[in-house]
Parts: structure tokens; sequence; C-alpha cells
């Protein structure tokens, strides 16, 4: 039998395709064809909408799903087999038909500061300007400084470090995996402490979609990284009870050491001034019980912050 082709759908950006690339080689080797990645594991480069509009924040334009819809448009259209997404992307509930089918092993989950002013956020001198495109991030970083400004920073990885280079903004926030898989992991003046500063849920992860009757593929079992699965999967079970969008400030780190999974789960008003937060463990058996741990503290979150950890227009 034919081996098959698997096109791969993915963001045109220059982290996308460093992402994308990785997996591809992965997904190659997978099916018996580590030297040509190109013949048995194309990249197929789909721009999306939250890649057209750059000056704005995506809580404006329809969410972080417009990194994803038209990905999963062609998922489900057939146009491709597969996605790469950065986990922390992807909505909490997917399309009808599509599934999260493996995670490969974890990058760092932390966020990088980075500054030529500063070496931490609480090194910056009052009135500083920090630059950020992230709801969670801006709060987080108001709940600690509260004097300091925030200014919307969007924009691929090069454009954001241009600005800061540019002096529009003393410091920023980035993922320190993305600045590794792009070779820029030096650049940090320092790493947060993700325990003090939840990353996005699933941050640091690659997610591969494709549509549900793919889902147990050997290509795709071959690529699966257990102890990421079980951590993503308690971190987007908070997401998901705390109806996570780009329009609230939601936090999760999970950390697994040997079969006890532990959950920090924290949401912050936007403005930084009220911040709650709940901490639990299980033996964990399956990511169903991951989730579920996310789920239970991501709904004790909720019940305690209700509406003031929306922003409202």
């Amino acid at each position: 039998m034919a081996q098959p082709v698997i096109r791969i759908g993915t963001r045109a950006s220059k982290l996308a395709l460093a992402q994308s690339g990785m997996m591809q080689r992965r997904i190659a080797a997978a099916l018996g064809a580590p030297d040509r990645p190109e013949e048995f594991a194309p990249l197929v480069h789909i721009t999306t909408t939250g890649d057209r509009i750059q000056d704005r924040r995506l809580l404006e334009i329809g969410g972080k799903a417009l990194f994803t819809k038209e990905i999963e448009e062609a998922l489900l259209d057939g146009r491709v087999d597969a996605a790469v997404h950065s986990m922390k992307d992807v909505p909490a509930e997917l399309p009808p038909g599509l599934v999260i089918a493996a995670i490969p092993e974890r990058e760092d989950v932390r966020d990088a500061f980075l500054s030529h002013k500063a070496k931490t956020l609480a090194d910056l001198p009052a009135g500083s300007v920090l630059g950020t495109a992230s709801m969670r991030r801006q709060a987080q970083a108001l709940y600690r400084r509260p004097d300091i400004q925030v200014m919307v920073l969007r924009g691929n990885v090069d454009t954001r470090l241009a600005k800061l280079e540019a002096g529009e903004a003393d410091a920023i926030l980035l993922a320190a995996s993305g600045l590794n898989r792009l070779g820029l992991g030096d650049l940090p003046s320092s790493l947060l402490d993700p325990v003090e500063a939840p990353p996005a849920p699933g941050q640091g992860a690659l997610a591969i979609q494709v549509r549900a009757e793919d889902a147990d593929a050997p290509w795709l079992v071959a690529l699966r990284h257990e102890p990421s699965m079980l951590t993503v999967a308690a971190e987007r079970g908070a997401l998901f009870a705390l109806e996570g969008s780009c329009r609230t400030a939601i936090g999760a780190h999970a950390r697994l050491e040997g079969r006890n999974l532990s959950l920090i789960v924290e949401a912050l008003t936007p403005d930084g001034s009220l911040r709650f937060r709940r901490e639990g463990s299980i033996e964990v058996a399956d990511e169903a019980s991951a989730r579920a741990l996310g789920l239970n503290l991501g709904a004790e979150v909720r019940a305690e912050g209700g509406e003031a950890l929306v922003l409202n227009d």
C-alpha cells in the first residue's frame, strides 16, 4: 500500500514555519521517510485573519480563534490533513469533527522579560512602558506593578523586538518557547516564575490537529508525549471552565512528578487590581482525570471572580 502524504497546514510567520518545520521532520520520520519530508509531509501556507490584522487587540477582531479558523476550515474541507498550532492559540472549544490528536514534548512554558533598562519586571522604573498584546500578561504585570503603563504591542516576534529596539516600549513580554525555537533564547533579560505568574494554558506546547476519523493514525501516536498531553489537558480544562478568551486574563501551570499532577489556576481582572487563584493536585490516571482537575479548579476561580474577570466594552 502506498505511503500516505500528510499535508500540513500552517501559518506563514517565521515562528509558525519554524514550529511546523520541526513537526514536518517528525511526521516524515514517523511515516518512514525521514530523508524526504517535503515529499511526504509538505507544508501548506495559510494566512489567517489574525495574521492580516496587526494593529488591534485580538478581542477587538474576534479573539484568538482568528489564528486557527482558516487552517481549521482547510482541514474540514480536505485541503490539508493536519495542522500545527501553538497550543496557547487554540480556543477552548474545537469545531465539530476536529481533534487535537498529538502533543509532542513541551518546550519551556515560561514568559520571557526583555528590556534594555531592567533585568526583571520588578526592576522597571515607575512609569515605564511595557509592551504586550496579551490580556493575561497585562493583568499579571499590573498586579505586581500598578505603577507602570501597558501598551498594545502586536505583530510577529521580529516586529516586537524591533519596537523594543526603537524605544517604543521599555520592556516586552514574549513566550520563552518561541524565542528558543527561533534560536533567540539568549535575548531575555530574565524569565518569569511560572508559579508566581502562570503562563497561558498550553504555552510552550505544539498541537497537532486532525480530522476526528484520523486521530489514531500510527504516525500521530508516534508523536504523542504523555507528560505534555497530561499537563496541557489539565490547563485546558481550566481554560474551558473559565470560558477563556482574549477578554479574560487566565493563567494555568501544571507540573507532573511521577503520577502526581499539580495545577495552579489564576484569573485576574483586566486592570490587575484583583487576582483569584486556586491550587490542587491528584494522582493522575489519564487525560480525562487531568482535565477534570482543571475543570474543578477553574470552576472555583470562576465562582469567586464572576463577571469581574471579563473585559467589558
